[in-house]
């Protein structure tokens, strides 16, 4: 019996694997109304984990879940914020700041924020991936 559920799990898997690399286009996500202002939340989208930002003035932003510098899961939870006119999202492991439009590293060039594009449509986020 364990066979035969390893077997379902990695077909799984695979098949997920494939829906992301092959899943170009746009996405419903959320309500706008569901984001909190200056707030992340993560959504599973296409198989992907994806971190949702609204900022205060209503700008809303797509980044990779995942934190390049340590692989975790978890910048759905960083601290949004700004450096001049550039809005950022701060890794919540390590405090490293990226900008949330291009996914650059502002503290380490090699680092980059895999960023999605967002446009709102009837009141919901949608996502392109």
């Amino acid at each position: 019996m364990t066979a035969v559920l390893e077997t379902a799990i990695l077909e799984f898997e695979d098949q997920a694997a494939r829906q992301v690399g092959s899943t170009a286009g746009w996405y419903r996500a959320c309500a706008v109304a569901d984001l909190e202002p200056a707030w992340g939340e993560a959504a599973l989208i296409a198989g992907r984990q994806v971190a949702l930002f609204r900022t205060v003035n209503g700008e809303v932003f797509a980044v990779a879940n995942e934190d390049p510098a340590t692989g975790a899961n978890v910048m759905a939870r960083g601290i949004t914020g700004s450096r001049g006119d550039r809005p950022t999202i701060a890794s919540p492991l390590h405090k490293e700041v990226y900008d949330l439009e291009t996914g650059h590293c502002l503290g380490s060039a090699e680092l980059r924020l895999a960023t999605f594009g967002t446009r709102i449509v009837g009141g919901y986020i949608e996502v392109e991936l």
